[in-house]
């Protein structure tokens, strides 16, 4: 029987050591024989070593066939080589110099723990001047309801879907584990991965695995920003768990653990262009949302109220409450039938109302939160305020409100 010699023992060792794999490019043999002080392995080029995408296999027990392991000797003791003596080989990298007995043996790899689970509440702050509306009232049901059961929120920006979601799991005091997602989200950031914490290779749990292990509400938000690396989370939205391969565990979701997405578009990306960076998404993810809930701007009653709500404690003229809602319509109205590119958002007009709260000034408020547009779209918003006369806006009787 032909068995490895010490020579071939020692390349195995330094080449599995260095790249911790068993499958080699040419490339990288040649860069073992270069780094470490061991013969050029030609040997290991031979048809027998050769596998698909031209890999060469290391002869490392467990990873040959039962034909190459036979050859080569590498279940026992057969020939020079010896699990044992393979095992006590140290890799020297060339100008290194020899460990000797009264040496320190090479530092040992660091152990792989699991960081502590905080005993932290992640139930969200209740807002006192949060104003439902929308879908305000489904998101709450759902989410009381302690079913599985995924759900996809679309809609423009700035009009209040994740923090609808957030206020409801403060209001059903249910704990929210939120996601952001970019184009860059891959696995380890959604289900977990390594870090270097003091010396040690620990494993930290991504947001996903924490909302299963506790029984939370996972938002996922912006998600049709992400690649086709979201496909990771397929299983996640089945409901049935997780398998973690980098630490063999398999992680099976609490009871209560629900999925709800964000998103500007339904996950086909954006035709107008107003969401640069938005993804089509793959149809077999989608499909595993449940329901899809379109959310709309509120009503001019609803968003008086949210913007009275943010000025409460200061002084300001209810018309100018006015003014902002019924121009916010109007853009919209205009920007649906396409005479603008732009559109005032609930989240832009509350940022105006801060302003005046900071500068005490209407005109300093409105101009410092439009200056973000180019200067055409910023002047035709400017001028149809100034047009604004002071109607006020009817209080209307809203049905899509929640007792909380």
């Amino acid at each position: 029987m032909k068995s490895l010699n010490h020579n071939h023992m020692t390349f195995v060792k330094c080449a599995y050591t260095h790249f911790d794999k068993s499958e080699l490019t040419k490339q990288e043999l040649t860069q073992v024989a270069n780094i470490y002080d061991v013969k050029p392995a030609g040997w290991i080029q031979r048809p027998e070593f050769r596998t698909l995408g031209g890999l060469y296999q290391l002869p490392i027990d467990g990873k040959l066939p039962e034909s190459l392991k036979a050859k080569y000797g590498v279940s026992g003791t057969d020939g020079d080589f010896c699990i044992e003596t393979f095992n006590n080989i140290v890799p020297m990298r060339k100008g290194q110099s020899t460990i000797t007995s009264q040496d320190p043996a090479p530092p040992k790899m660091p152990e792989v723990v699991e960081m502590p689970k905080e005993d932290v509440s992640l139930v969200p702050d209740k807002k006192d001047n949060y104003v439902p509306f929308g879908n305000s009232k489904d998101i709450n049901s759902i989410i009381k309801s302690g079913i599985f059961y995924p759900v996809f929120v679309t809609g423009l920006s700035g009009n209040g879907k994740t923090f609808m979601v957030d206020q409801a799991c403060a209001r059903s005091n249910r704990e929210l584990v939120r996601a952001n997602i970019t184009i860059e989200t891959d696995e380890d950031d959604l289900l977990g991965g390594f870090r270097l914490v003091n010396g040690n290779t620990v494993w930290h749990n991504g947001p996903v695995v924490d909302a299963m292990e506790r029984g939370a509400v996972l938002l996922l938000d912006e998600i049709d920003l992400a690649s086709n690396k979201i496909m990771c989370l397929q299983p996640v939205l089945e409901g049935s768990g997780v398998y973690l391969k980098k630490v063999n565990r398999w992680v099976k979701p609490k009871d209560g653990f629900n999925v709800i997405a964000t998103a500007n578009t339904k996950g086909k990306g954006s035709e107008q262009g107003q969401f640069i960076g938005t993804n089509i998404l793959n149809e077999a993810f989608l499909e595993r949302f449940a329901i899809t809930l379109e959310q709309n701007y509120p009503t001019p009653s609803v968003e008086k109220k949210i913007l009275r709500n943010e000025l409460e404690g200061t002084e300001y003229d209810e018309k100018f409450l006015d003014r902002l809602v019924n121009w916010a319509d109007i853009v919209r109205k205009t920007y649906d039938d396409g005479g603008l590119d732009e559109v005032i958002t609930t989240r832009r007009l509350v940022h105006i109302v801060n302003a005046f709260k900071i500068f005490s000034k209407e005109d300093k408020a409105i101009n410092v939160c439009i200056s973000r547009f180019d200067e055409d779209t910023k002047a035709a918003l400017s001028d149809l305020y100034s047009k604004l006369d002071d109607k006020p806006v009817v209080e209307e009787i809203e049905t899509d409100e929640m007792p909380f």
